[in-house]
């Protein structure tokens, strides 16, 4: 088994093409039974989409052919056209055992977020988890990884400073409007969206002496109880957005509105005919995005959306570099210790399945040979019988000696799961290996003389075909 991920970030791709490509909370029980049930190959998925990235991450059997399915499910799934596509394809990135390891344990502990040390990622990966587990997308694997990978999130923020003054893409967007207006006092704030973004937004204006706060949400009532919680001066419907706008000097978006832009620009102009010598900031921190780049064409509109929020949290990242490299350190120790557990929990079944694999060959080579001798000879007594199986597993253990020594003696090594899944692969373990057709488009079994199907008995095939047992095929 290995363990694989695939998938697109604000590093790799623009906000357009993200937001294609993006798993509502909403969707992914559908999403994940749809990507299990189409294949045998996968046996565990775990989907983690953000507004700054989307990662597909599973146990496969076979690793390449893992990334290939994931890369056409996303394909599938989301409808993507093939020029949409091909723009997935060029900014994806796909890694696996180690690697893709490491890569969840950098994301969840923030090294790989647009904003270093912000603490959002580490909710957002939980309840991917917890989505996927209540579903029954997720086994021992990745039960075991995610909960270490929640627990190094912890420790992270815990034992380094890489959460010292904690920021997250809402306080990075009121810095922005700090730059621009010099001083928020008297300024008219609207958030859109009454989600979790929207109330960390909403917080942190209210902490920095904000009081001119409204927020306009698709559920009215929903952004009511937000204004009462955090405190502010009102509330309104989509429906009410134009003369929203109109009241606003700030526009902070963080709606989930996948319909289309909720902010257009003949909204923003209409909502701007009467304004005079006052400007209109539009941040635009949602995915799918809430506002039209086309606003930004409108006099007096600053317009600004996640790909622009660079220039500030760059500034944030220099001053959290060195504890960064703390946390580094942490997350080779992590996957060091995943690997080993990962090692240890697969050596010892693989070498007894390698002896009774071993086993079950010797008996039904000995039962031919038996069938043979009877033809030739006519007689072939119980103690025949048992010297030749005597010899036939003495030839097997001998055989598998050296393997098994070695399998045992890298047991230690966190990377020694790689020997692991090599012996797993070559002596034909695991269901259907890479490179094996599989039997099931006949009423006979596809595989050829001397080849291997790694879960069949004698005259037994996982999809009821037949196989002939004087072909051998084991």
């Amino acid at each position: 088994m290995a363990i694989i991920v695939i998938g697109v970030n604000h590093h790799t791709a623009s906000a357009a093409l993200r937001e294609k490509i993006t798993f509502p909370e909403s969707q992914l029980p559908h999403a994940l039974e749809v990507l299990l049930s189409s294949t045998d190959n996968l046996t565990e998925a775990v989907i983690l989409s953000t507004c700054n990235r989307t990662e597909l991450y599973a146990v496969a059997k076979s690793a390449n052919q893992g990334i290939e399915e994931l890369t056409e499910f996303v394909r599938d799934y989301k409808q993507l056209s093939p020029k949409d596509m091909e723009a997935f394809q060029a900014a994806m990135y796909a890694r696996q055992s180690r690697a893709a390891i490491g890569r969840l344990f950098r994301v969840i502990c923030s090294l790989d977020s647009l904003v270093l040390g912000e603490a959002q990622i580490q909710g957002q990966i939980k309840r991917a988890y917890q989505a996927a587990k209540e579903c029954g997308a997720t086994k021992e694997l990745f039960n075991k990884l995610f909960k270490q990978a929640l627990e190094l999130g912890k420790n992270a923020r815990s034992k380094t400073g890489i959460g010292a003054q904690s920021v997250s893409v809402s306080t990075v967007a009121v810095q922005l409007a700090q730059r621009i207006f010099g001083n928020l006092d008297g300024k008219t704030v609207l958030v859109i969206g009454a989600g979790e973004m929207a109330e960390l937004t909403l917080s942190y204006l209210r902490c920095n002496g904000t009081s001119r706060l409204f927020v306009a949400n698709r559920t009215r009532e929903y952004a009511r109880d937000l204004i009462e919680r955090v405190g502010g001066e009102g509330f309104f419907g989509l429906d009410e957005l134009g003369y929203a706008l109109s009241q606003a000097d700030i526009v902070i978006a963080s709606a989930y509105y996948p319909e289309g832009f909720l902010v257009t620009k003949e909204l923003v102009q209409k909502a701007c005919e009467n304004r005079i010598d006052r400007p209109l900031l539009l941040v635009d921190i949602a995915l799918p995005r809430n506002i039209d780049d086309a606003c930004s064409n409108v006099d007096g509109i600053y317009c600004y959306s996640l790909d622009d929020l660079g220039a500030i949290i760059d500034q944030n990242k220099q001053q959290r570099e060195l504890e960064a490299e703390k946390v580094r350190a942490m997350i080779h120790d992590e996957v060091d210790a995943f690997l080993l557990w990962m090692q240890e929990r697969a050596v010892v079944p693989t070498i007894k399945e390698l002896y009774g694999k071993a086993e079950r060959i010797c008996q039904r080579e000995v039962a031919k040979a038996v069938k043979e001798l009877r033809k030739t000879s006519g007689v072939v007594t119980e103690e025949d019988e048992r010297v030749l199986m005597a010899l036939a597993t003495a030839v097997a253990k001998k055989q598998l000696h050296g393997p098994v020594v070695r399998l045992r003696k890298q047991a230690k090594d966190p990377d020694a799961y790689i020997h692991t899944e090599s012996a797993r692969y070559l002596f034909g373990l695991d269901t259907n290996p890479l490179g094996l057709p599989c039997g099931n488009r006949s009423d006979h079994c596809a595989l050829e003389k001397g080849s291997g199907c790694s879960v069949a008995e004698i005259g037994e095939c996982p999809f009821g075909n037949k196989i002939d047992e004087e072909d051998g095929n084991e």
